[in-house]
């Protein structure tokens, strides 16, 4: 029987030193879906890497092996040994996983309660499943419904009432850390979704000037324009370092793009004037040694969960309703994933009853010669429609049993009854 899984750690089970050592990116998800290919026990999968979370949805029919290798692809990957990655995941089997995708869809899973990034991660993910031809019938279905849901939630409740992100937090701290944001100069360092959500922030601050660098210029100009500030190279982040009050960073580079000699060597240059860096990245960065510098403070991801918690509050009581509607929806969603074992059983009845309609039908017509096209065509319309009303009241009685503990019981009686198994060698009563 085939299983829904969902394997994963987020920013509630794991830190952030351990979610970027797991996390997939840009730089390697060919690589990563290809190796996941590769384990013969998972059927279907969805590789899903953000901030905040790193989690493999997938199906098999042999959950014990599939989650081992799968322990052990992370564990390999990721360098951490398999006890210590063990005690930061999670594991969801069937109606939990099902729950699980729904509620990372919608927003309900997120360290900010109905942000609106997570959705197009989400769908990012399904995209690259798709290209990579690792999604398949029950996981299609289970992506599509997972979007349909997140719109109905955010349509029918307020649970994205106030524009919160993770960009929105990181402006909200450089405002607690100066008090005020006008006339600060800010570097974005990455010109992706989150930083265009901190620029446009960052604009509605009156910050003085916003600087933009990216490794694709072309974006990097695009995100200026649009939001009145100046692109710079890459080879100018140094020299802007030495003016810059606020520095936010959310490239998707693997390994660290600001180092400690290179702010050790900034802050000579800026006399020790304060410099704080906001890197919302996974994997980060920033170094983490960089915060022992004097006068220089830096926090990362992690450190964003105090300014949320306030957002969450507010919108605990729309997440009740969005919570009703997840319920809903895995209810219909686990109905029609058990219908899937009973679907072999109506096929093979109907293909075992469509060969014998054939058969007999050849052997009638065959001694009929004299009949005209439309009686022919009469004749073969007449088995087709005999077939039918004799096969409708078994597949009725199969489809009603979806769902209850007798199931496999009458699926069972059903494939003996019409000697539908494939190996069967009983003999037929003569």
């Amino acid at each position: 029987m085939i299983k829904i899984v969902d394997m994963g750690m987020n920013h509630k089970t794991a830190p952030v030193e351990l979610r970027e050592l797991v996390a997939f990116g840009r730089h390697n998800i060919d690589e990563v879906m290809n190796s996941i290919r590769g384990i013969k026990t998972v059927k279907e999968f969805i590789v899903l890497s953000t901030c905040n979370r790193v989690e493999i949805l997938f199906t098999t029919d042999m959950e014990k092996e599939a989650k081992e290798s799968l322990i052990e692809f992370l564990s390999h990957v990721s360098g951490i040994k398999r006890e210590k990655l063990g005690q930061t995941l999670y594991i969801y089997d069937n109606q939990e996983a099902i729950r699980h995708i729904f509620r990372v869809g919608a927003s309900l899973d997120s360290m900010i309660v109905g942000e609106p990034q997570i959705l197009g991660q989400v769908k990012d993910a399904y995209r690259i499943a798709t290209e990579h031809k690792s999604s398949s019938a029950i996981l299609n279905r289970l992506m599509h419904r997972t979007f349909s849901l997140a719109k109905k939630i955010r349509t029918e409740t307020d649970i994205s009432g106030s524009a919160v992100s993770i960009s929105f937090a990181a402006v909200e701290l450089g405002k607690k850390i100066f008090g005020d944001l006008q006339g600060k100069k800010v570097l974005l360092i990455g010109a992706g979704e989150m930083a265009e959500l901190a620029a446009r922030y960052l604009l509605n601050n009156r910050t003085a000037q916003i600087l933009v660098t990216n490794r694709t210029f072309s974006r990097a100009v695009e995100l200026a324009d649009h939001f009145r500030g100046k692109a710079i190279s890459f080879d100018e982040i140094d020299d802007q370092l030495l003016e810059a009050d606020i520095v936010i960073t959310s490239t998707a580079s693997p390994e660290p793009i600001i180092s400690l000699s290179q702010v050790k060597k900034t802050m000579r240059g800026r006399k020790n004037r304060p410099l704080f860096f906001i890197d919302i990245a996974v994997p980060r960065n920033v170094e983490p040694k960089v915060n022992g510098i004097e006068n220089v403070f830096v926090y990362d991801i992690d450190d964003l969960r105090g300014i949320v918690e306030i957002n969450i509050s507010k919108r605990k009581g729309e997440a009740v309703k969005a919570e009703r509607m997840v319920d809903e929806e895995v209810i219909k969603f686990s109905k029609w994933l058990k219908t899937l074992d009973i679907v072999p059983t109506i096929v093979a009845l109907q293909d075992k009853c469509e060969k014998i309609r054939q058969i007999e039908l050849k052997k009638t017509l065959s001694s009929l010669e004299d009949l005209t096209p439309e009686q022919r065509k009469g004749v073969e319309d007449l088995t087709t429609s005999i077939t039918k009303k004799i096969l409708n009241d078994p597949i009725f009685f199969l489809k009603r049993k979806e769902g209850r503990t007798s199931r496999n019981l009458y699926l069972d009686v059903a494939r003996r009854l019409f000697h539908l198994e494939p190996n069967n060698e009983e003999k037929n009563p003569k």
